[in-house]
């Protein structure tokens, strides 16, 4: 973690120790990952999982516990649930399985799910139960959810607000209707103008040129400016902060409230000494500067 806070029910968590966090995890914060098969284990049934989770987390019987269990599978959609909890995960499809771990990651009424890609290795019509399935669940639940995807599609149909990420940074955050048809950010733009439009005709797709940096080769100022068709000098040297841009917050220059050119000359002159002393520049950069400073 760069900076910042992580705050859960007005606790901070992101400081605690390992034992302090085991209470949280499972009890607060459950999880839902991409892959339902690696995430159960293969030697025990989905039931013993169940129970073994409830109990860890909550003060109840072990025949309490396997209720509880087949109620949340019932409860996921899981058919005839009192004989599939003795069965093992390879038992069950990719459909069923991913609907085990939704239970388990319901287990223990946690206030919040962190869904990573939970629908990425279902086809699209499993795809759409478990959606419907998650915000069923947890608005039945009072649980909030926190949903990791790179399909857009599943985050309109899904989400309240969503929060665009670029090279580890939030690159644009806002209510998902503002992000998707009025995007901010010059990375959230072309993420959508890649979307297909099945009222057009057209022999290309748009694409955004270049490819993502290694996290450990970032380029200075904007991580995007090497791929950004609006990038000016300010983008090579300065990394923004999230600013204010209508109904959403968008790391880019482009809305800086008091000049987004601000001091370009001096900009532009250090770059131009950095490029002479040796370090490189895109050609895109160059141009950039080049056009800057006329």
């Amino acid at each position: 973690m760069a900076g910042g806070e992580i705050v859960l029910e007005g606790q901070r968590i992101d400081n605690l120790g390992f034992e302090a966090m085991r209470p949280i995890r499972g009890r607060k914060i459950g999880a839902i990952f991409q892959d339902p098969l690696t995430s159960l284990n293969p030697l025990y049934t989905v039931g013993r999982q169940l129970v073994e989770t409830i109990r860890a987390h909550l003060p109840v019987t072990e025949a309490e516990a396997r209720k509880r269990a087949i109620g949340l599978l019932q409860d996921t959609g899981i058919p005839a649930a009192e004989q599939r909890i003795d069965h093992f995960p390879h038992q069950f499809s990719g459909g069923m399985r991913q609907r085990v771990v939704i239970a388990l990651a319901l287990a223990a009424e946690p206030k919040l799910i962190v869904a990573d890609e939970p629908t990425t290795a279902l086809d699209v019509s499993i795809q759409a139960q478990i959606i419907q399935l998650l915000k069923q669940v947890c608005k039945e639940r009072g649980a909030a959810v926190m949903l990791i995807t790179h399909d857009m599609g599943v985050i309109a149909e899904t989400c309240d607000r969503v929060a665009v990420m670029y090279a580890g940074r939030i690159a644009e955050i806002g209510p998902v209707h503002e992000v998707i048809h009025q995007p901010a950010h010059p990375y959230t733009s072309g993420l959508m103008g890649s979307i297909p439009d099945m009222t057009s005709d057209r022999e290309r797709l748009n694409q955004i040129d270049g490819a993502m940096p290694r996290l450990n080769a970032i380029p200075a100022g904007c991580a995007y400016n090497p791929r950004c068709p609006r990038t000016f000098a300010r983008c090579l040297v300065e990394r923004p902060e999230l600013m204010h841009a209508g109904a959403t917050r968008a790391a880019c220059w482009l809305h800086d409230a008091a000049d987004p050119h601000a001091g370009q000359a001096e900009i532009a002159a250090r770059h131009h000494d950095a490029m002479a002393a040796g370090e490189r520049a895109t050609p895109e950069a160059a141009e950039t500067i080049v056009e800057v400073t006329r």
